[in-house]
């Protein structure tokens, strides 16, 4: 049972790093984005190609994996920022398909359905980060998370986070105010595709295999919940998103039930909650964390409209 909750608490710190980047793109820029799981996927491959094929150490595939993912966020961000709602969502959930079967078919370079097996682990100072024995790799994802959520947290007190929330509010007096939205925009796709990148780098050397079928669209869905349930635009909401999605994910298996509870059932659950959210409670389970207002003696103070 405690081994069980670990891996629940793993999942969560890997996927708390998909729905940052998520907020980012979605609660903070205002763009609907359903392609994590193809950032995610590109992450995955580039540690398990690099490490099996050129024997290079997870940490040396890190960077490539984030700015691979990145380099694809501005990819998808550009031909795409005059979309928005529902066709930016159906633009970038057809490129998480793409990412998909094009890591299902090259067979000469991902392994095709079969994928990549055999992936050694993260070793450090000499020390092997057994994956299998969970609380290390438990305690080195804690530090990726807490890591990214401080600069994130950083971004969002920053002018571009104050710029990005600007575009979210109102594109069109953001543009007025001379705000770049394109580059904004571009910038807000390629951090949060990163971010997504090294998360998919952790689950390559926490599963010590990758296959295309572990980055579908309900990888997108589910991190689109956690944002959701948690509070878009908070980014400590969206890690409090991601446990209690992580914990209702295993649930039946963590009370004995997976064999009465049929896998369906979590889609539905999924999307009932987006449903309920969406109509009772928006702004999620903490609500939303605006930036705009001063945090000294708790009142509030004139934010200066030059943000570009």
């Amino acid at each position: 049972m405690f081994n069980f909750f670990l891996l629940i608490l793993i999942y969560t710190g890997i996927y708390a790093l998909m729905a940052l980047g998520q907020n980012l793109i979605t609660g903070y820029t205002g763009m609907l984005s359903l392609c994590q799981a193809g950032f995610f996927a590109i992450g995955s491959y580039a540690t398990a190609i690099l490490t099996t094929r050129y024997g290079w150490s997870f940490w040396g595939t890190l960077p490539v994996a984030a700015l691979l993912s990145a380099l694809f966020g501005v990819l998808i961000g550009l031909p795409t920022l005059r979309l928005k709602g529902d066709y930016l969502a159906i633009a970038t959930l057809g490129f998480g398909e793409i990412v998909r079967n094009v890591l299902n078919n090259w067979d000469s370079l991902t392994g095709g359905p079969m994928g990549i097996q055999r992936i050694p682990m993260v070793t450090i100072f000499g020390f092997t980060i057994n994956p299998y024995k969970k609380v290390a790799f438990l305690i080195m994802v804690i530090i990726f998370v807490l890591v990214t959520y401080y600069l994130f947290e950083r971004l969002g007190r920053s002018r571009m986070g104050r710029a990005l929330q600007a575009i979210r509010d109102d594109e069109i007096a953001a543009d007025a105010m001379g705000i770049n939205i394109t580059k904004y925009k571009v910038w807000a796709f390629a951090i949060g595709a990163s971010v997504a990148g090294i998360a998919g780098s952790l689950q390559t050397v926490y599963s010590l295999s990758v296959t295309p079928g572990s980055y579908t669209f309900m990888v997108s869905v589910l991190v689109l919940c956690m944002v959701v349930l948690g509070g878009m635009g908070n980014f400590a909401a969206v890690i409090l998103g991601a446990f209690i999605i992580q914990l209702i994910s295993y649930f039946p298996q963590l009370v004995g039930l997976s064999g009465v509870i049929p896998p369906q059932f979590k889609q539905i659950l999924f999307g009932a909650i987006l449903v309920v959210m969406m109509i009772w409670r928006p702004q999620g389970i903490i609500g939303v964390r605006s930036y705009m207002v001063g945090r000294k003696n708790s009142k509030k103070v004139e934010v200066s409209n030059e943000l570009a």
